[in-house]
């Protein structure tokens, strides 16, 4: 028989017993919950930013107007899409190998569409696309535009000759984006290197004034060749 006295000591005896074991279980089911994972985690909260909006405005003086939406898909990579329209371009950059409009009264601008599609790889681990970035980018462009001919007496005249040029571009950037500490506005900061496949019409027109009255003439020249681009530029936009 357990005496009166001795109970309360085999109850204690028996919490600790049960409290030792359950803490041996709870030791032997501990998980270690690397950084990768607490990353990806919070990756997919609401609150994170995967979605990007921008514009570059530096290009709309080289004719062109897109916007770009750029999507993460992980801490490190991202897919970004531009479309937009190509118009008038007003800067000649020899490094670029195009030439700026040079026909006035009588050009028609043509707007034709532009695209460009990359994936980019941030060199840091973010929740957000942000950082250190490199990519991969394919850019079509293509500039048109009808040029009415000129009788002898300078009248335009109703007969036109098409002006284009067509680029294809292999683009690799090297930039940063950086969000706002206290906003989803961002700016995006790039330089890069591309080879750049184009197809141009060229028209130009000769003048005569040696005749009376003037004798205007018109040339179109087709060239296709392969050259080296040279890019800096400026994005903004806003995340969500």
């Amino acid at each position: 028989m357990i005496k009166r006295h001795a109970l309360p000591r085999t109850f204690l005896s028996i919490a600790l017993v049960v409290s030792l074991s359950a803490t041996y279980a709870q030791t032997g089911k501990t998980k270690v919950v690397l950084y990768k994972d607490r990353l990806a985690a919070q990756f997919d909260t609401v609150k994170c930013v995967k979605n990007v909006v921008k514009i570059n405005p530096l290009l709309f003086f080289r004719g062109e107007i897109p916007i770009y939406y750029e999507r993460a898909l992980s801490p490190r990579l991202s897919l970004e899409v531009g479309i937009g329209v190509t118009l008038r371009d007003y800067l000649a950059l020899s490094f670029n190998s195009n030439d700026a409009d040079d026909f006035g009264a009588g050009t028609e601008i043509i707007p034709e569409l532009s695209f460009h599609i990359g994936g980019r790889y941030y060199l840091v681990d973010d929740l957000e696309p942000q950082g250190t970035y490199l990519q991969a980018d394919f850019s079509h462009l293509q500039y048109t535009k009808d040029i009415r001919t000129k009788a002898p007496n300078g009248a335009l005249t109703d007969s036109t000759l098409r002006d284009q040029r067509i680029y294809n571009d292999i683009r690799l950037y090297f930039g940063y984006q950086m969000l706002s500490s206290n906003s989803n506005w961002l700016f995006d900061l790039y330089t890069g290197l591309g080879l750049r496949d184009q197809f141009n019409t060229v028209v130009q027109e000769t003048v005569d004034f040696t005749t009376d009255p003037n004798s205007y003439a018109y040339t179109v020249t087709e060239d296709s060749k392969l050259v080296p681009v040279v890019f800096l530029g400026v994005k903004v936009g806003m995340g969500f």
